[in-house]
């Protein structure tokens, strides 16, 4: 299945999660925050949110700072 990460198309395995997704990128869960076809997403639904063909998932990475 195809889907948009961050505005770049990607080839992803059929039954693939949010969790998953992150896991690929070496992305703790709790660093990040998720937003799918503009909806966010709690970070406690990661595993259970499957991508679906299209959807548009934008991953922001927090950073700690000033």
């Amino acid at each position: 299945m195809t889907a948009r990460i961050n505005g770049e198309a990607r080839v992803l395995p059929d039954g693939s999660t949010i969790a998953d997704l992150l896991e690929s990128f070496g992305l703790p869960a709790k660093t990040v925050l998720v937003e799918r076809t503009a909806n966010q997403l709690a970070r406690d639904t990661f595993g259970r949110q499957s991508i679906q063909e299209e959807d548009r998932i934008e991953i922001i990475n927090m950073v700690a700072g000033g």
